[in-house]
């Protein structure tokens, strides 16, 4: 069993104002594949990183199936790790680079080939064992990254941004490789990113983290469908949620001087609350184009043709929200002219509701 369980673990760098992982409570089922992902300095890395012993834990404990592994040194916790910038020997060829760390631990060399040319098959790299890195491509170079860690046999997979190096097209191929070879192998995988669109890819399911903190963990339709609080559902999608601070009214709120019904349940915790404002959420997608006057208007500024999509970003034209900036997603074939007024209405069950106070989300808009 290979199932990894982070209970309140916490590091507190020495100097640090508060916690780069705090308290952090996860569980990753054996041979799921999980990915961390979040912004810059929230945490996601280090929490890899003291998985892999790589970093010491501060409180809390960390679990490798039945074995605590807080206290244990990395060579002990049977990992493998995939690092972003390769870390190949360039005076070794390919398989001397694979094989590298099963000779350290003194398997036969017979048993080594044996592995090298195993993991060389699943990664397509057959053709390429004798030549050294330098005559590789950056994805090539990758998968021999990937290789000597499959040889190994590890428990479990680490992976810290492994395709932040690759041009874009070969990022996508190469997360759909990782993928497909991780549901092969069937080897528990923690996979770190900072590419939300990554993550919703790859993973199982998602842990999006901010400031050190557990924000949401789930799979990534419902990470997209049911965000649990503002910055989830911010930071999850691409392009990303519209976020609009609204006034409340009775049985609802107003966006651009248009009425919003609100579900009664929503309306109650809001006024419990005593709040007279909460944030209105609503996907590019959720939208359609209305008449005058059956939607808030909209100032078109910028309009991406993106051959099967089009995203009009434009300013919302009206007092109340304080020229909010939002993306609509428009009929590819015919979108909207920059600086045109168009008018808009969020479609029925799409909208999601914030408390304005806590962040925290509410319920849907026609839950």
């Amino acid at each position: 069993m290979s199932a990894i369980t982070y209970d309140r673990a916490t590091l507190v760098y020495p100097g640090a104002p508060r916690p780069s992982v705090d308290a952090l409570d996860l569980s990753i089922a054996d041979g799921e594949f999980l990915v961390l992902v979040g912004p810059s300095g929230c945490g996601k890395s280090t929490s890899l990183r003291m998985l892999a012993g790589l970093e010491e834990v501060t409180g809390g404990s960390i679990r490798i199936g039945d074995q605590d592994v807080t206290r244990l040194p990395p060579k002990e916790r049977d990992i493998a790790m995939v690092f972003q910038n390769y870390a190949l020997y360039p005076h070794m060829t390919v398989a001397d680079n694979m094989g590298f760390a099963l000779k350290i631990a003194g398997v036969p060399k017979e048993e080594r080939v044996v592995r090298v040319r195993e993991a060389a098959r699943l990664l397509d790299l057959e053709q390429y064992l004798e030549r050294k890195p330098k005559a590789l491509s950056g994805g090539q170079r990758q998968r021999v990254a990937m290789g000597r860690a499959i040889v190994r046999e590890p428990s479990v997979f680490l992976m810290d941004e492994p395709l932040s190096n690759l041009d874009a097209k070969l990022r996508v191929q190469t997360r759909t490789e990782i993928a497909a070879l991780q549901r092969r192998l069937g080897t528990t995988t923690v996979y770190v990113t900072h590419d939300q669109v990554e993550a919703m890819t790859m993973g199982d399911r998602v842990a999006v983290l901010k400031d050190g903190v557990l924000q949401q963990v789930d799979t990534p339709r419902n990470l997209y469908d049911r965000p649990a609080n503002e910055f989830v559902a911010g930071f999850i999608g691409s392009p990303a949620m519209n976020l609009v601070p609204v006034p409340l009214i009775e049985g609802g709120a107003v966006l651009g001087g248009y009425p919003v019904p609100l579900p009664r349940s929503a309306v109650g915790v809001l006024a419990e609350e005593g709040g007279r404002t909460a944030t209105l959420g609503f996907r590019p997608e959720a939208v359609q184009f209305v008449a005058a006057g059956e939607g808030f208007p909209v100032e078109v500024l910028v309009v991406e043709e993106l051959g099967s999509d089009a995203f009009a970003y434009g300013r919302l034209q009206t007092e109340d929200a304080a020229g909010a900036l939002l993306v609509l997603r428009a009929d590819a074939r015919k979108p909207p002219a920059k600086g045109e007024v168009v008018h808009v209405a969020i479609r029925p069950g799409e909208a999601h509701v914030f408390s304005a106070q806590t962040g925290l989300r509410i319920s849907d808009a026609d839950s």
